[in-house]
């Protein structure tokens, strides 16, 4: 079963792939953007697809096994994007297309405990052959102040620094190694009326993990520069993005490639998506697309 990618509709008609262009997926996931990209690029267009995560690569081999040599799929962090394409020779790009949202199989299969819903080790890592920082040990050997910090600036969590000081308190007794045991310390930390709020009590605290463990947000600043270099003239680089740290970057970076007169931002504001989608999908409630065309040289 392919998941419904996000926004998929406006990114097929943001890109507009036509027959024989090349392609990259820099987030491929379990495949969905990139089948669309592929059944719009046939008969011999290709698209390189890249994932940090060794699963979701056999995953989309799995899926999307009926496309032979048009997608080649890359086990690589998207920050390394140039020495990718230059090591596998892939060219003539027309587009590139990075979804930061981690992917529905994250949350439902993985075991990772990218989810406080259900009891899972504290991991949040996407490649755990290469990546030695789990969530667990953020948690348990991140000074209070480090804590504190990474809550407010990646979670932009208000009760950061009680939530801090409870971790460090509870781990005195005990290790923490479990997302219903983190789940209840954030709630013991925070006032009650916090509780009954529209979002989760610990929604904030693991988005703030997730994207410490993984390098999230220095990655996005890495990989922006290196996807624009790559593209050709009248390529377009779509990025989208679910939360506002995300987004800010694009929109900077988006931003100064255009006052550099080196490109154009296509839409004035972001895409969202629309009621049907978010009917069927509400995870894109939160999802924001921006794309950058790059002039002619």
């Amino acid at each position: 079963m392919i998941h419904n990618p996000v926004l998929s509709k406006e990114i097929v008609e943001a890109l507009d792939p036509k027959p024989g262009q090349h392609f990259i997926d820099c987030t491929v996931g379990q495949g969905g953007h990139a089948k669309l990209i592929l059944e719009k690029t046939a008969p011999q267009g290709k698209v390189l697809g890249i994932d940090w995560d060794k699963r979701q690569i056999e995953n989309c081999k799995n899926i999307l096994n009926d496309v032979g040599n048009r997608l080649i799929l890359i086990n690589d962090s998207y920050s390394n994007l140039e020495a990718i394409v230059k090591r596998i020779g892939f060219s003539e790009i027309s587009g590139i297309l990075i979804d930061l949202g981690y992917s529905s199989w994250h949350l439902e299969d993985s075991g990772r405990g990218f989810t406080f819903q259900k009891n899972e080790n504290l991991d949040m890592r996407y490649d755990q052959i290469q990546n030695s920082l789990s969530a667990e040990v953020v948690i348990n050997e991140w000074s209070e102040k480090e804590l504190a910090k990474i809550f407010l600036q990646y979670g932009e969590e208000r009760f950061a620094k009680k939530i801090a000081k409870k971790i460090a308190e509870q781990r005195k007794a005990q290790r923490i190694k479990t997302t219903f045991e983190l789940a209840e310390v954030v709630k013991e930390a925070v006032p009650s009326f916090y509780w009954r709020g529209k979002i989760h009590y610990a929604t904030k605290t693991f988005q703030a993990l997730r994207i410490a463990v993984n390098g999230e947000l220095e990655n996005v600043e890495k990989v922006l520069p290196q996807a624009f270099s790559l593209l050709k003239s009248k390529g377009k680089l779509a990025v989208i993005s679910f939360h506002s740290l995300e987004d800010r970057i694009v929109k900077n970076i988006f931003r100064d490639f255009q006052s550099q007169h080196l490109a154009n931002v296509m839409y004035k504001k972001p895409i969202v998506a629309n009621q049907e989608e978010l009917r069927h999908n509400p995870r894109a409630r939160s999802a924001k697309l921006r794309v950058l065309i790059k002039k002619s040289t």
